[in-house]
């Protein structure tokens, strides 16, 4: 089964795609690592999308769209893939459909689309707090896993900070850029009967809940 994972920032992707990963064994395929592996790799696509990189820029759609299929086509992938972080547009997504077809690998099965409303996203980011201290790194929310004492770490004692990105304002406009640039690839998903919708409002139990029982109910209609 090949699975992607949609959803906006702060709507708990890397938690459940640990549980998609665990429960149907499937490679997961995040974008930013893919990247770096292919860089690292030194593949003919690594080597073009590190020259943007070192200068900052963005890593063309064609060159992603490109380092996704040359890393689904890999043996490991041949069990099913969960792709987290991409496609992220409709013209990606359509890229990266031409893609699939051209090189004769198998196709998207479905696509969890984790929604969340925006006071709750505002909520899980801008309450996050880290240790600054690169060794130690642990991590905390001012309401659901606050440190014992407040502002400092309870591993090292540091005092903890807030990243700018996950400043409310900031978080704000993250969300705005999200729902922007994947409403109409939601829509194309939808409409292919690709995309299942959950409510991601709850613990991450009970998404995960809903997130698997909707996945194994196409495991079942393949069978």
């Amino acid at each position: 089964m090949n699975v992607v994972l949609l959803g906006a920032p702060g709507a708990g992707k890397g938690t459940q795609a640990q549980r998609i990963r665990d429960a149907f064994g499937l490679v997961h395929i995040a974008t930013g690592d893919m990247l770096r592996a292919a860089v690292a790799a030194g593949t003919d696509l690594g080597r073009k999308a590190r020259g943007f990189m070192d200068r900052g820029e963005l890593v063309p759609d064609k060159v992603v769209v490109g380092i996704v299929a040359e890393r689904i086509a890999e043996p490991d992938c041949s069990g099913g893939w969960l792709l987290d972080g991409f496609p992220r547009t409709l013209g990606q997504a359509e890229a990266l459909e031409r893609t699939i077809a051209e090189e004769n690998l198998p196709p998207i099965d479905r696509v969890v689309y984790l929604k969340v409303s925006a006071g709750s996203v505002v909520e899980r980011l801008s309450g996050r707090r880290v240790c600054p201290n690169t060794a130690c790194g642990a991590a905390y929310h001012v309401k659901f896993m606050p440190p014992k004492v407040n502002g400092v770490c309870d591993r090292c004692g540091a005092a903890l900070m807030q990243r700018d990105d996950d400043r409310a304002e900031t978080v704000r406009q993250r969300l705005e850029t999200f729902e922007r640039q994947t409403a109409d690839l939601v829509e194309r998903y939808e409409e292919a009967g690709l995309l299942v919708t959950v409510q991601a409002e709850g613990s991450p139990d009970e998404v995960a809940g809903e997130v698997l029982s909707a996945l194994r109910a196409v495991k079942i209609g393949e069978s």
